[in-house]
């Protein structure tokens, strides 16, 4: 494609996104279309010979927006919000742009270097201590033993802090000669913790038998930490090895938040390295009034928040950090012969290859740093407000509606509800909702009973939409 017709075509495609997402609350936010139809739109074959793409922006609007789900359409309290903004999406841009691979410091150390100073800019604006920075403040200071790393998301963090917490239990010997030549190593979490625990246990061959799900308190949904303790007591008065707490900033179902500090305590008595995923509400701590989201955070071994999910920037961009990158890299570093290099050998340098399952990686960080030039920390701190005074005040018309009840505490964006006439209700009302096309909901159990949950944090959504959402449930 020649350069002219590139910017031409680009500078379309760009007004076709701003008119999308200008104009997403005119579309149905759930897709309306059967299983294989967009499938059967496109061609058998890929076409022979080339062919122009000046249809494309029509051709779009025809194939592929009628089976796009809304996630930018500000009537999303579906899952999470998966917001995004202008910035992140310019991030992208330059990415894609500028074509890079950064596997290694040396295939392009803007890459890395950039990926270093915005997880040190938000170790900073989350309130997290430097034992967890990546680059030392002062250029002569000594160097760090912790540091961050940009994940695609935090399940692949999670895997990740297993692996390193598996190395360092077994001094290597899990790596090198497989967990037959260990004792049996054991790893917790709650009952409502994300499922990429469970999965992460299995592809680490720690299996499923070997995690303990935790009870939760039947009013918080947090972890119980008493059934904690005498669930890590029970495993190694039988010779089980407690190894792996993953705590989280924000369950999935509820928004619970599990209390981290006193986690830390109890995994101390056993050694066993403990792991906070704030995916969910951990970016909350950009604000000073919610710090307390992630109290024991800088006692633990490894932190993860999702900037994908609530702070405005695009999937995929999970931030990883470890108190000791040296357990990190041990389990996951390798070098074959055809990636050494001098800066590598030196030392001086980070390869974030080593810090991830992957090999390759792209250069995530621009859409984070152009996030955080655009909004600063007190726009981003005031967005989150917003969404957060919407939750409260939806929480507060739901305690004062005859037919609902709020079934979990609400302290930030989340608010969980089921109707007063059962399960059978509260899955008809959602049902309906999501058919029509007028907003989106998800749903969970909790204590057995269905629950929809309404997540309210999409960049554009305002009261109004939420005041709508209340409407629609009263007449569904």
């Amino acid at each position: 494609m020649p350069a002219a017709d590139f910017e031409k075509l680009g500078g379309e495609l760009l007004r076709w996104i701003t008119n999308h997402l200008d104009t997403a609350d005119h579309r149905p936010v759930t897709a309306p279309v059967k299983p294989d139809e967009i499938y059967r739109r496109f061609p058998v074959s890929p076409p022979e010979t080339g062919e122009s793409l000046e249809r494309l922006p029509a051709e779009l609007d025809e194939l592929v927006v009628p089976g796009i789900t809304g996630w930018q359409n500000p009537n999303w309290f579906a899952y999470f919000p998966c917001n995004h903004s202008y910035p992140s999406v310019l991030g992208e841009l330059l990415s894609a742009g500028l074509g890079i691979q950064g596997m290694l410091w040396n295939t392009s150390p803007a890459c890395t270097e950039l990926e270093s100073l915005v997880m040190d800019w938000s170790l900073e604006a989350f309130g997290l201590p430097d034992r967890f920075r990546t680059m030392p403040r002062d250029p002569d200071g000594p160097p760090c033993h912790g540091g961050g790393v940009i994940q695609d998301t935090a399940s692949s963090a999670t895997f990740c802090a297993l692996l390193a917490a598996r190395e360092r239990v077994t001094d290597g010997v899990a790596g090198r000669d497989g967990l037959s030549a260990c004792p049996p190593l054991v790893a917790y979490t709650s009952e409502h913790a994300h499922s990429s625990i469970e999965k992460a246990c299995t592809m680490s061959g720690i299996g499923r038998a070997n995690l303990r799900l935790v009870p939760s308190d039947p009013e918080s949904f947090a972890m119980d930490v008493d059934a904690l303790e005498k669930m890590m007591k029970e495993d190694a008065d039988a010779g089980r090895i407690p190894f792996f707490i993953c705590s989280t900033c924000g369950t999935t179902s509820s928004g619970a938040i599990d209390p981290t500090a006193k986690i830390v305590e109890i995994a101390r008595e056993h050694g066993a390295w403990v792991h906070l995923d704030g995916a969910m509400f951990g970016v909350a701590a950009i604000a000073p009034e919610w710090r307390w989201t992630l109290d024991g955070a800088a006692e633990c071994d490894s932190i993860c928040v999702n900037p994908h999910k609530w702070m405005f920037t695009n999937f995929d961009c999970d931030l990883f950090w470890v108190a000791d990158r040296r357990a990190l890299t041990r389990a996951m570093g390798t070098m074959p012969e055809y990636l050494r290099n001098a800066p590598s050998e030196s030392g001086q340098v980070i390869d974030y290859r080593d810090w991830q399952v992957p090999l390759g990686r792209r250069f995530r960080a621009l859409k984070l740093w152009l996030v955080y030039r655009h909004y600063g920390l007190e726009g981003i701190r005031e967005a989150f407000r917003d969404h957060v005074a919407m939750s409260q005040e939806f929480a507060d018309m739901i305690d004062a509606d005859p037919d609902w009840i709020r079934v979990a505490p609400s302290p930030l964006s989340l608010v969980c509800i089921r109707h007063k006439d059962g399960d059978q209700r509260t899955k008809s009302v959602l049902e309906t909702i999501n058919a029509s096309g007028e907003a989106m909901l998800s749903h969970t159990k909790l204590h057995g009973e269905y629950v929809i949950r309404v997540s309210i944090g999409q960049t554009w959504t305002r009261l109004e939409h939420v005041h709508a959402l209340l409407e629609r449930l009263r007449s569904a």
